[in-house]
């Protein structure tokens, strides 16, 4: 993946610049004040994976699955999976690549080539890899973030990054975790992001063997969206993946992005 030109990265940031000075956006800290205003006195009533307003599904009866690959940037998951990423473009299979901005500052040229790729579809998972919340409520030992500012800054960064970087704002936001507070959603909405849940478990984060991994693909139903990663290639998610696909191939399913399909 670190093979591609360099002339392609200054050509990116070139139209990533051409893009801001056509269309600048108000500094984070008024984004913050704004959405400080707006939400700091709501009080949530709902945490976690399916709280209202996550979509977790394609909205469709299509035979589709879209492949979604987090890269969540902390200390022991920097990696890349090239083998996967390789194959799914040999294949031609297109995927959402949900990536964390410290995985960027990892992997600036790899990064570079998957955003470049028609295949991949690049989207948000935050700056620090937090929980959302508006109230610092942890899952899984991690603290969310504190408050709606704290919250704004962890989507928002990260969404600039991606900006900067391809000339494309993602649309698409799954928080560290994938768990939120349904406050929390409405704020990642108004900041034009629609919150990216998941209806099947692909890999636990890349804790399942290849074989499992597979087994969990093959239970795919229509408007499946497949949470997997793509940053621990010591894992067994690339290779269950590789063995799974020729097989929802043969019983008739095809692969999207997810801002292919409307999403419920």
């Amino acid at each position: 993946m670190s093979n591609y030109p360099l002339i392609l990265c200054a050509v990116l940031l070139l139209i990533a610049a051409e893009s801001f000075a056509e269309n600048p956006r108000p500094s984070l800290d008024i984004v913050k004040q704004q959405m400080a205003a707006r939400y700091g006195d709501r009080h949530p009533a709902q945490w976690g994976e399916n709280t209202f307003g996550v979509k977790t599904r394609l909205d469709t009866k299509e035979k589709v699955i879209a492949l979604t690959l987090d890269a969540c940037g902390s200390a022991k998951g920097k990696g890349i999976d090239s083998g996967l990423l390789d194959f799914l473009a040999r294949e031609q299979i297109p995927a959402t690549l949900f990536i964390n901005s410290r995985w960027i500052d990892a992997n600036p040229d790899a990064f570079v080539a998957v955003a470049a790729n028609p295949l991949f579809e690049i989207a948000n998972h935050g700056t620090w890899h937090k929980p959302a919340s508006v109230s610092g409520r942890s899952i899984y030992g991690i603290p969310g973030t504190k408050d709606a500012s704290e919250l704004v800054s962890e989507i928002e960064l990260n969404a600039r990054k991606i900006e900067e970087l391809t000339g494309k704002r993602p649309k698409l936001y799954r928080s560290g975790t994938a768990y939120y507070d349904e406050v929390a959603v409405e704020i990642a909405n108004a900041l034009d992001h629609q919150v990216a849940g998941f209806s099947l478990l692909g890999d636990a984060g890349a804790t399942y063997s290849a074989a499992q991994v597979k087994a969990a693909l093959l239970r795919a139903a229509p408007g499946d969206i497949a949470l997997l990663h793509m940053n621990h290639p010591e894992s067994g998610t690339g290779a269950g993946i590789i063995a799974a696909i020729p097989e929802l191939k043969r019983r008739g399913f095809r692969f999207a992005r997810m801002s292919d399909y409307p999403l419920k």
